[in-house]
């Protein structure tokens, strides 16, 4: 039985101590009023020698509210009846600027609860495909993948939380929630019957029943599994898991357009759930990697070999490509189309958010791709464990382009509240995730496919 180190378990408290203060700093600095707001980003400007940027400022934030979020949209029957009073425009903009300020640490806590959340959900589908398939070479990780899924349903809580307090108006993330953008915008009102908020928190509350009574399922079968005198209880793990997939390729879809695509409601990708799923795959598979090779380091999984941790590398490097392949698809035709109303999303990034947009794609491909296309390395702990945790930042910039222009526009940073968030999320993970693991022994000995996972090399 592994025992939750008292060190790690400090480690983690700190990390969400110090993460929840930092989220606190950025809530408690957030703007209460417009003139507020205008003075932040005054003193923001100039005490960051910003000139240029202090210039342009005023022309840059209209276009992202008149092109992302039609707060200023005021149109009835066509664009003649568009009222272009000054004195009304400067007040739409001067509320839009306060919104975006406002939204700054429930953008920065919503992108680090979804990250950490999306890890879990991509390792169970990872360990739903590898029970469908009767898997050989991975049951001696299988109760690593149960301890990591066991931080699905409290992080699915904590995003649903959030998402409902939006519902509540607490925040501006989702602007299809306010009314008056609604009445206002012809796009978003003929999207009501699908945007509204009770349909929208049904769907969050039965895709995260549906993925949580998987888990609990899998995993019941699977200890009882080992108590066992036959098969029984893997085939009801085989059968529960092929349907699962099933389940799961349909809600992770529906579940990425809601809670990361509605926040821009004007824009919509046919690719964004395969996008979403390849981001969230990765991460787990990672993850699966960086738990293993540390219980490892700790005197565990003396059966896990070299050739168990190469597998795991090779799936990092595959998955890194496909999702680059997935970036690439989408990026390119939406691009090359120039359609106004699609490609803006991507000039928000690239000229709003060029450093994180680019990094991202540099930390999430070109960094594994030269790190992990070597086998031998594939076989190295240290190559793993650098990869994997540029991989998990990178992923996590992932989320934060996806989220943040469409929430703050231009009036982004990576400040407290963003790493506090980060900090706090991931002292949750390693807390749950670790005290998971202390609650049945690290080998699913009763596994039929156990005995060829232990012999595992090639």
């Amino acid at each position: 039985m592994y025992t939750f180190p008292n060190k790690l378990k400090n480690i983690a408290r700190a990390l969400m101590i110090l993460g929840f203060t930092g989220l606190v700093f950025g809530f408690l600095g957030a703007p209460k009023n417009i003139a507020e707001a205008k003075a932040m980003v005054a003193t923001e400007h100039h005490g960051e020698g910003h000139g240029e940027a202090a210039e342009n400022h005023e022309e840059t934030s209209e276009v992202h509210a008149e092109e992302a979020h039609a707060e200023e949209a005021h149109a009835a029957e066509g664009h003649g009846e568009v009222s272009h009073d000054q004195e009304g425009h400067d007040s739409s903009h001067d509320e839009h600027l306060l919104h975006q300020l406002q939204n700054k640490p429930w953008a920065a806590l919503y992108v680090a609860a979804f990250f950490f959340f999306m890890i879990p959900l991509g390792v169970l589908a990872f360990y739903a495909i590898q029970r469908a398939a009767q898997a050989g070479w991975s049951p001696v990780l299988y109760r690593v993948m149960e301890g990591i899924t066991g931080y699905l349903l409290p992080g699915g809580i904590i995003v649903i939380v959030i998402l409902a307090l939006s519902g509540m108006h607490f925040n501006h993330l989702f602007i299809w929630m306010d009314p008056e953008v609604v009445a206002h915008d012809k796009l978003i009102a003929g999207k009501v019957a699908f945007l509204n908020v009770p349909f929208f928190l049904g769907r969050a509350v039965f895709f995260l029943a549906g993925w949580s009574l998987y888990r609990y399922f899998s995993r019941k079968f699977s200890l009882a599994q080992d108590q066992a005198t036959d098969i029984s209880n893997h085939k009801k793990n085989f059968r529960i898991s092929a349907g699962f997939l099933v389940f799961y390729i349909v809600t992770e879809s529906i579940m990425s357009w809601d809670w990361i695509m509605s926040i821009d409601p004007h824009w919509f990708s046919t690719l964004f759930g395969w996008y979403v799923f390849a981001s969230m795959f990765v991460s787990g598979i990672t993850a699966i990697a960086l738990v293993t090779i540390y219980l490892k380091s700790q005197g565990y999984l003396e059966f896990v070999n070299d050739s168990h941790i190469h597998d795991l590398g090779k799936f990092m490097f595959g998955i890194s490509v496909f999702w680059t392949y997935l970036w690439f698809s989408q990026f390119m035709l939406i691009w090359y189309s120039n359609i106004p109303e699609e490609v803006t999303y991507f000039i928000t990034r690239i000229e709003d958010y060029n450093i994180t947009f680019f990094g991202m794609v540099a930390m999430n491909f070109v960094f594994p791709l030269l790190i992990l296309m070597n086998s031998d390395y594939k076989r190295t702990n240290y190559f793993i464990i650098m990869a994997g945790i540029v991989i998990i930042l990178g992923h996590y910039l992932d989320v934060f382009n996806m989220i943040m222009p469409s929430a703050v526009g231009d009036q982004w940073f990576i400040g407290i509240a963003e790493i506090g968030g980060f900090l706090f999320f991931l002292g949750l993970f390693i807390y749950t995730v670790f005290t998971e693991l202390t609650k049945a022994p690290l080998l699913a000995k009763g596994d039929p496919y156990m005995g060829e996972s232990e012999r595992f090399h090639y």
